[in-house]
């Protein structure tokens, strides 16, 4: 009698022991795999603080801390516990499948939010063009990237989309060119206005010296000689710079005495008509008074 209560005291304590041992080897995985997880995040926070937004950087580091948990208790404590996988992977494994045909769409577009991130072709407050979409930047998420277009419509585009279409990216470099092609009369110095637009552009105080613009004639048209202008500007301002400039071109052409073409059509007839009956209309059209 006495040797099955010892034999029974001895397996008590020796489930206790083993679940004492499994209950402290389950806290030493958690601490670890948490302590793992914030080492890793704050060598990956010294190397990505420079190339993504602070916010979406702190949501990355977050969610690879949960993941090492996770992965801590599927594989180490799980199988501490005693825990059969079989049964737990059948039915993670169905509804797997089932969230998988549900949530592909989420699931990709937050794989390439993330690849978004870490590449960086857009940022926040940039000019772009994505898939026909002209605007700018508001927000840049896991899942979604938010854009003001210039008639101040909100768009949101899945960041699958952003990442499988081409990027035009307005504002990535400091300096943008815009061309124009203004047509002068063949009466009209061509010299003499090369030479004041030239003028033009060296004293506007925004308009890059360097590149050089560059003002030729491009062509010899139907009813004019057309001029061709190159300019480099700031990408923040290129706009403001090409609507001015182009203004200023034109006032200065017409007080120096150099007539900007109209589309002008010359009519032959075959037989001669009075000159008191055609009178010259607008566009160079020929009109015929009521006899």
């Amino acid at each position: 009698m006495n040797s099955t209560l010892n034999s029974t005291s001895l397996i008590s304590l020796s489930s206790y022991s083993l679940l004492f041992f499994r209950i402290t080897l389950v806290i030493s995985v958690i601490i670890i795999s948490m302590i793992a997880g914030k080492v890793l995040s704050m060598y990956l926070m010294r190397i990505l603080q420079d190339r993504m937004d602070r916010k979406q950087l702190s949501m990355l580091l977050k969610l690879m801390r949960y993941s090492f948990v996770f992965i801590a208790i599927v594989f180490f404590i799980i199988p501490v516990m005693g825990i059969q996988l079989s049964s737990m992977l059948l039915a993670g494994g169905v509804l797997g499948i089932i969230l998988g045909i549900a949530g592909q769409s989420i699931v990709a577009n937050l794989i390439s939010g993330i690849f978004l991130t870490l590449e960086r072709p857009i940022k926040i407050g940039d000019q772009v063009n994505i898939d026909g979409n002209a605007g700018i930047i508001e927000d840049i998420t896991f899942v979604s990237t938010i854009i003001r277009t210039f008639d101040g419509l909100y768009v949101r585009l899945p960041n699958e989309k952003v990442f499988i279409n081409n990027i035009t990216n307005y504002a990535v470099n400091v300096a943008r060119r815009f061309e124009y092609v203004i047509g002068i009369t063949y009466d009209s110095d061509a010299e003499k206005a090369i030479a004041i637009i030239k003028d033009i552009i060296d004293d506007d105080p925004i308009a890059f010296k360097n590149p050089n613009p560059t003002v030729f004639v491009d062509k010899l048209d139907d009813n004019a000689v057309n001029i061709f202008i190159r300019i480099w500007a700031p990408s923040s301002e290129w706009y403001s710079v090409k609507t001015r400039i182009l203004w200023v071109i034109k006032k200065t052409l017409e007080e120096n005495g150099i007539k900007i073409a109209l589309p002008q059509r010359t009519v032959w007839f075959a037989n001669n008509m009075p000159a008191n009956n055609i009178e010259s209309g607008e566009n160079g059209c020929s009109i015929f008074q009521d006899q």
